[in-house]
């Protein structure tokens, strides 16, 4: 069966499962937007465990709408007081156009996909002011929570502050 690698994962995950009873409050205070990419362990990068963060994920690590409703949510309900927004280097979303993306997925599929937009990103050090903008002038966010950029070194692990 497709699943039964992760099922059996999963039943030794329980096995020594010790979150039971969490509240669910970010404990550490930390909300973190950041790539889906595989490589980006978003709790380890930042010396913190399950529990201390809200992480939301998404290709590219873009502070959108969703991003957005998560932010505020964390802020307002979730002990949130410190966000961070962490693109990475090697990006897919960075690495090549709306049109050159689309090319590829319509030679993947053979189905036209020009009506599903990707959001790449041209300038990831100019996203990411924008982004910071976005989360630091929201209203129901502003000065309720510090708000920092970096951008991760996948070859590294280091994060770079955004000059």
């Amino acid at each position: 069966m497709a699943f039964d690698d992760l099922l059996e994962a999963n039943r030794a995950f329980a096995d020594a499962f010790s979150l039971k009873g969490f509240d669910g409050i970010a404990k550490a205070g930390v909300a973190v937007v950041t790539c889906m990419d595989s490589r980006i362990d978003p709790l380890g990068m930042l010396g913190l465990k399950p529990g201390d963060a809200k992480i939301f994920r998404n290709p590219g690590g873009r502070v959108n709408e969703p991003a957005l409703e998560a932010l505020v949510l964390a802020v307002h309900l979730l002990n949130v007081n410190r966000i961070v927004v962490i693109p990475h280097t090697k990006c897919a979303m960075a690495a090549q156009t709306e049109d050159e993306l689309h090319a590829k997925i319509n030679e993947l599929t053979g189905t036209d996909s020009t009506w599903q937009r990707f959001h790449v990103v041209d300038d990831q050090r100019k996203a990411l002011r924008t982004d910071l903008m976005k989360v630091r002038s929201h209203p129901l966010i502003g000065e309720r929570a510090e708000v920092g950029g970096f951008i991760y070194d996948v070859d590294t692990g280091l994060l770079n502050p955004l000059d």
